[in-house]
């Protein structure tokens, strides 16, 4: 036999229809509406209400705020250590400008003297650039530039807006090897501009200061005096200074006296530089006459032949 279950009997009415229930509540909505809009009858209710869940909404606030307040600090010690680190590194940058400053107006400063150097010898006068220095520590010598079409020799006077500093001594194709006057093989023939009296400087090494050699005790030469260029030698012109009288020993028991002089050119520290061309120098050396007599010779002897 089956078994039918059997559904208990309702205890209370269930009421209207859950329709009914939509319709009633829809339109007590609907009047409330209409009467708070017309009468504010529910702005107490609101502000009221409003009190009371505001601990609430500030609750629920507290956590994205925080989140918010902590990745803010975050972001911004970032941001002022990036602004900390690029002003470090423009500090830095305007330091080394601001200390190359004056080495570069002291720069300018020689470049705008050597300038007017070179109007002066016009065409005859070539500006190099320093490269290096040589290797060999027993030597003064310095590599400068050399431009592919400049006609440079063997012999000529280096010079900057002191004074003479060396003489070329090797031509390469794209540098030049200078030899400066301290060096221990280098003589510049010189005369002193207060008395005129001449000599040669010779250059003593590094660490040494030039001397004048072969000078009598009694020579009108006195600690101070100005050393400049005689032009004797044709190679450098004349009236370029030199050096500076720095010691002088007159010992009447020696044949000669001690002289010591300080150079004037930036030797050791120049940059820039010009090359004077034998055409700045003296005019070319005369016919020897020995050479005359055998060019007249020679030419007399072709005639016969002829």
């Amino acid at each position: 036999m089956r078994h039918v279950p059997v559904e208990p009997p309702a205890f209370f009415h269930r009421g209207p229809s859950p329709l009914a229930r939509l319709a009633f509540f829809g339109l007590i909505s609907i009047a409330l509406l209409f009467l708070d809009t017309r009468y504010r009858y529910l702005e107490n209710m609101r502000h009221l209400a409003a009190i009371v869940l505001y601990p609430l909404q500030r609750a629920a606030q507290v956590p994205g705020e925080a989140l918010g307040y902590v990745g803010s600090y975050f972001a911004s010690q970032r941001a002022l250590s990036d602004e900390n680190a690029s002003l470090k590194r423009q500090l830095v940058e305007q330091s080394i400008v601001a200390r190359a400053l004056p080495e570069t107006q002291d720069e300018n400063t020689r470049l705008k003297a050597l300038l007017g150097v070179r109007a002066r010898y016009g065409a005859a006068a070539t500006a190099v650039e320093v490269l290096y220095t040589g290797r060999d520590a027993f030597t003064q010598k310095l590599f400068v530039s050399k431009d592919g079409d400049a006609d440079l020799k063997a012999g000529e006077a280096v010079v900057d807006v002191e004074g003479v500093v060396g003489q070329v001594t090797r031509v390469f194709p794209y540098m030049v090897e200078v030899t400066l006057i301290t060096d221990k093989d280098q003589a510049v023939p010189v005369k002193v501009q207060r008395s005129g009296v001449r000599s040669v400087l010779f250059g003593s090494g590094a660490g040494h200061d030039p001397e004048l050699r072969f000078m009598a005790p009694n020579a009108d030469i006195q600690v101070g005096d100005r050393l400049v260029t005689s032009g004797i030698d044709g190679t450098y012109p004349p009236g370029l200074a030199v050096a500076r009288v720095a010691t002088l020993e007159r010992d009447t028991g020696q044949m000669f006296a001690r002289i010591t002089a300080t150079p004037l050119a930036g030797v050791d520290r120049s940059r820039h530089l010009l090359v004077l061309s034998q055409a700045a120098a003296l005019p070319p050396r005369p016919e020897a006459p020995a050479d005359a007599d055998a060019a007249k010779k020679s030419g007399r002897a072709k005639g016969r032949r002829g």
